[in-house]
């Protein structure tokens, strides 16, 4: 998709977010700051209840998913369709401080992000709702969430693993429990796929938070990289330091496409609401 088109797309998402938008590594970015983003997500999330408006979807992406989207069409089309796009890696961050008039003030990596929301929630009496990983993983982060924040309303965690016959009564489950905040750590792009297919359905929801690996680092299974790692952006290596058969070789192929992909599809000048 060209330049041109995917700022149409960012000047759409930026009218129904009410936040600016800027164009990164060929996908529209929100140009905001955890603490303003999670007053707005909780905003929008309770405005919803009761008016039976389908969910609003925000995602993330990294430099995997800058790469994952120019390769495949359908995946970035994906994202295209999600109501707005977080900067969850700092590459974003350094490219749009290096490349556009208005950077991005910081990144809004999900597994910070979920403790932003989750500290201002209980005030606004929003509820949240976790949905992934595996059974013992969702209730070691729910009672983790319990412990953190005791006044936070969890209405209910359900594993990501469960079959496409299941995947009704789930649904229907989630509906029941009318959460404001969803948040859905199935692995992109499987949990934006869910959440897409989903959203019309889940109308009893707010806001569909997509999460990544939230869940194994909220449950104490999976430790976050040093925060000197984090703010230089090599979060990446420390992960393929702890994972690297996994790992080194998705980072050897993505980290140079993405490092291009946000060099030449960067655009100078966001988009406002």
């Amino acid at each position: 998709m060209p330049l041109s088109s995917t700022t149409s797309r960012a000047a759409d998402a930026a009218i129904r977010f009410g936040v600016p938008v800027a164009t990164i590594g060929g996908l529209p970015i929100a140009v905001i700051d955890r603490t303003a983003s999670a007053r707005r997500i909780l905003d929008l999330a309770i405005a919803r209840r009761g008016t039976g408006a389908r969910a609003l979807v925000v995602t993330s992406a990294n430099g995997q998913v800058l790469s994952m989207c120019a390769r495949d069409q359908r995946i970035r089309d994906l994202f295209l369709d999600a109501d707005l796009i977080h900067a969850d890696d700092m590459p974003l961050v350094f490219a749009s401080r290096l490349l556009c008039r208005t950077p991005l003030p910081e990144r809004v990596a999900t597994t910070d992000f979920f403790h932003d929301v989750a500290r201002i929630a209980p005030a606004r009496g929003a509820t949240f709702y976790l949905l992934g990983a595996t059974k013992t993983v969702i209730e070691q982060a729910a009672r983790r969430a319990q412990t953190l924040y005791p006044d936070l309303k969890l209405v209910g965690w359900h594993s990501g693993y469960f079959t496409p016959e299941e995947e009704r009564d789930v649904i229907a489950g989630i509906n029941l429990v009318h959460p404001d905040v969803l948040w859905l750590g199935m692995g992109a792009p499987a949990e934006l796929m869910f959440a897409i297919r989903h959203r019309d359905a889940l109308r009893a929801v707010g806001v569909i938070k997509t999460s990544g690996g939230l869940f194994d680092f909220l449950s104490g299974k999976s430790p976050r990289a040093p925060d000197w790692m984090q703010a230089a952006g090599l979060e990446w290596a420390y992960r393929i330091y702890r994972n690297p058969k996994r790992l080194a070789g998705r980072y050897l192929v993505t980290n140079p496409h993405a490092a291009f992909l946000l060099l030449t599809r960067t655009a100078h000048r966001a988009m406002q609401p």
